[in-house]
């Protein structure tokens, strides 16, 4: 097997997944957000998407390793088209119980679909890497992934815009059908044999540097979420639409740039990080950085609650700080990347990796049931004041590493 070629068709269809992944969370946000759906509305949409990527990480590892890692990746893509074409027969007649139950379910489908292709593609990075090469490459897959996911919520805003929610959840689908067609073709063979005689057991590493690990990482991003999900979309989309069609289209975009500029700028400071990080030892970055994100959050929050309300002052204030807790979430994000392969033992790696995400869907889920509570109890301020007790979370555990 050409280990580079390998990497390439895991990377391709990896890219290919999460623009899709990315449009449709921002078709689902805007679209329901426009409808009328209320904060705490809008977090449900997405609650099952994050359940079911707890399970489903649980029981990866173990299905990675009973059926091999490219059954896995094929799943993943051909359950998203799948979560992709059942939205398009939500109909407008729909009742409000009735439409949050449906997209409840399909994004709960779409969520296993990730979760799968996350990690397909993140554990085959620990098999086909050089040696000495482990951080570099997964920082490349890893940076280059959430710049295509940050293409992918501008492509959701534009396409909702421009073509409307269903012909967009048709066009996606049907490029995705293309990819999965063409990674079936052209993925080498090689990836992990099946071991038909694998078993659900021994989920939990026996590595507690794996454990503590992903319990960082579920505080890291349930600090991210709790933001990113429901509470600064929606004021952007209070400040920036005056309830005309054309000013929820201009609010459309400037909400889906903005997000998707914060994840394609977070994607290439992940790719970097191996340079920005030179030298030194491993935890000791990850202590030092997990304690630099701490503050960054709740000053956002004092200058939401100074400011009694939007203002463009705060919008902008807003703007800048996201960008630098985006910088320093990067560097975390990509270290534990790093950290959660090196610590990983290869004869069980599909394993640890299925751990570590699923602690890291638990984060999801607690910063999405939080950002839609938060928000619509205490607005901005309560809601980045969470972001920033999560945040000091992360940094408790991490200097256990």
């Amino acid at each position: 097997m050409n280990p580079l070629r390998a990497y390439a068709a895991v990377t391709a269809a990896y890219w290919a997944f999460m623009l899709s992944d990315g449009a449709l969370r921002m078709l689902v946000l805007l679209q329901f957000n426009g409808l009328g759906f209320s904060p705490i509305q809008l977090a449900w949409l997405f609650l099952l998407y994050e359940v079911a990527g707890i399970v489903t990480n649980l029981y990866a590892g173990f299905l990675a390793q009973r059926f091999g890692l490219a059954a896995t990746l094929y799943a993943g893509l051909a359950l998203q088209i799948a979560a992709l074409l059942a939205l398009t027969q939500l109909g407008p007649e729909w009742t409000v119980a009735a439409s949050v139950g449906f997209v409840m379910a399909v994004q709960g489908v779409s969520g296993v679909a990730k979760d799968l292709a996350k990690m397909s593609s993140k554990s085959a990075v620990k098999l086909l890497a050089p040696e000495g090469g482990l951080f570099r490459w997964v920082a490349l897959l890893t940076g280059s992934k959430n710049a295509v996911k940050g293409a992918g919520f501008f492509l959701g805003a534009a396409l909702l815009a421009l073509a409307g929610f269903q012909p967009a959840l048709y066009a996606m689908a049907g490029v995705l059908a293309l990819i999965l067609i063409a990674v079936a073709l052209f993925l080498p063979k090689g990836l992990p044999a099946r071991d038909k005689g694998a078993k659900f057991a021994g989920w939990r590493s026996p590595d507690p540097r794996v454990n503590r690990l992903s319990l960082a990482r579920l505080f890291l991003f349930g600090a991210r979420d709790v933001w990113f999900v429901v509470g600064v979309p929606v004021y952007f989309q209070s400040v920036l639409s005056d309830g005309t069609d054309e000013g929820r289209r201009w609010a459309f975009f400037a909400i889906g740039g903005f997000l998707a500029l914060w994840i394609i700028a977070y994607g290439g400071v992940q790719a970097l990080a191996p340079r920005l990080l030179q030298g030194g030892e491993p935890q000791a970055k990850a202590r030092r950085w997990a304690a630099l994100l701490v503050p960054i959050p709740f000053l956002l929050a004092l200058a939401a609650w100074l400011s009694g309300g939007p203002q463009d002052w705060l919008t902008a204030v807003l703007v800048l700080g996201l960008l630098a807790f985006g910088f320093v979430f990067a560097v975390n994000s990509s270290v534990h990347s790093y950290l959660i392969l090196a610590f990983g033992q290869a004869s069980r790696i599909t394993r640890d990796v299925g751990f570590y995400y699923m602690a890291n869907a638990a984060g999801r889920l607690v910063g999405t049931l939080l950002s839609g509570v938060s928000y619509q109890l205490g607005g901005l301020p309560l809601c980045l004041a969470t972001a920033g007790l999560l945040a000091a979370g992360a940094w408790i555990v991490t200097r256990r590493l």
